[in-house]
């Protein structure tokens, strides 16, 4: 058996008819018109069902393999008239219960008019449906055409198997909506139930390695390069074990600070949806890190903001910097060389581009990103991590010193099983008793 080639076959085009198509072991398939939307979901459609899906090869028998075949490419090739028909009514397809879906979703998934992240994933979920299927009769998608989905994102996009898993359940519960809304037969919905969960090594799908917490000694090393709002942010969380979403948005009416250990309620948290109060506590550490960005600001306003960052920096850099001089540089030249460095500023900022008055988790994320680079840069070496590993960090300390349960109280967990995904075990007994008996 002829092995099959890595890289899939090319969309082309055939001259003498103006048709796109592509060959599949050999033979030719004609997919309409070239460059057509109709024609590249055909091919996209073709290469999910037929080149990346494991096993038996789908039946794709709905792609002509003729240049004169159907009703587009009976068009193209100048054939005209035949017996009058009645026209039949349209039915509609997954793009339009699309359209009614993403509708839905956006009232749905929402947070004080605002969109939530949901909405993002939702979207990005729906993207290869619309890709392959999106002309496709919505009531004829089934299970083969949800896995030919599932391969395309582990095959073309390159997702981890946790989050093709995420999104393939995404699909179904847009499914899901129409069944309810009666837009598609129930029996649509419960066909895409019937196909299972990619399994840890037993799929093509990358694996994800497992949240580390991070190293003290590379988040000490990284402080000196970030600005003073991001690393009272690091600081603050890694004393804590907050969320990146529950540090970012931290505001002085949000803390009650009667009595020795302070009380910071986060406005919006994770566990929000589910009827749950956050609460974490901030002790005297945690209280002299942010109690400079308290004072005279406002009750509503963000205790860490990109402005100030950005004031800071443009502070911190000198007007003149570059190659060394060997002239003393006069007090005119230096305003004249900040005048035009403003200036110059000035001109390449975008209005849509100002810095917010907040931070979000990315552009939190992308701030501990910069001053890693910038500590490259400088000749310090740090391994690359995130904020979200400071929780972890928390979390394995806490287990470490007082157990698991005061770690799930750390970290607000409901369940302690949870708290074990964030906080490693300590194997410090295991060692001593291995030293004893072993």
């Amino acid at each position: 058996m002829p092995r099959r080639p890595s890289k899939p076959p090319s969309y082309r085009l055939h001259k003498p008819s103006g048709q796109a198509r592509v060959i599949l072991a050999g033979k030719h398939h004609y997919l309409g018109a070239f460059g057509a939307p109709e024609s590249k979901e055909a091919y996209a459609r073709l290469i999910a069902e037929r080149f990346l899906a494991p096993g038996p090869a789908a039946d794709c028998s709905n792609a002509p393999d003729t240049p004169d075949s159907g009703v587009a490419t009976g068009a193209a090739s100048g054939v005209s008239g035949g017996v009058s028909q009645s026209p039949v009514p349209r039915r509609r397809s997954v793009n339009d219960l699309m359209v009614a879906y993403l509708d839905h979703a956006e009232g749905y998934y929402a947070r004080d008019g605002e969109p939530t992240q949901e909405l993002t994933d939702v979207k990005a979920s729906l993207k290869p449906l619309r890709l392959l299927y999106g002309r496709t009769p919505a009531d004829e998608f089934g299970p083969k055409k949800l896995k030919a989905v599932r391969d395309h994102m582990v095959a073309v996009q390159g997702l981890s198997r946790k989050v093709t898993n995420a999104r393939v359940n995404r699909i179904r519960r847009f499914f899901k909506w129409c069944a309810s809304e009666e837009l598609v037969p129930s029996s649509v919905f419960h066909g895409l139930q019937s196909v299972d969960g990619l399994r840890m090594g037993r799929t093509a799908a990358r694996e994800t390695a497992p949240v580390k917490p991070v190293p003290d000694a590379d988040v000490e090393a990284t402080l000196p390069f970030l600005s003073p709002p991001v690393a009272a942010m690091v600081k603050v969380q890694r004393l804590t074990g907050m969320r990146p979403g529950e540090v970012v948005q931290m505001k002085p009416g949000d803390v009650d600070r009667n009595g020795e250990v302070w009380v910071y309620r986060p406005e919006c948290h994770k566990n929000e949806w589910r009827g749950q109060e956050r609460t974490v506590p901030l002790g005297p550490k945690a209280q002299a890190v942010f109690a400079p960005f308290l004072d005279g600001r406002p009750d509503d306003k963000p205790l860490f903001s990109p402005k100030e960052a950005e004031q800071w920096r443009y502070a911190e850099s000198p007007p003149y910097a570059g190659r060394e001089r060997a002239t003393e540089r006069y007090p005119s030249e230096t305003r004249r060389l900040a005048a035009a460095k403003a200036a110059r500023r000035k001109q390449k900022r975008k209005p849509e581009r100002k810095a917010r008055d907040h931070y979000d988790r990315d552009s939190y994320r992308r701030a501990v990103t910069y001053g890693i680079e910038k500590a490259a840069r400088a000749g310090v070496a740090i391994d690359s991590w995130s904020p979200a590993r400071l929780r972890h960090a928390k979390a394995t300390e806490v287990r470490a010193a007082a157990g698991l349960e005061a770690a799930q109280a750390a970290l607000g967990h409901k369940r302690a099983d949870v708290t074990q995904i964030y906080a490693e075990r300590n194997l410090s007994a295991a060692v001593e008793l291995a030293k004893a008996s072993g």
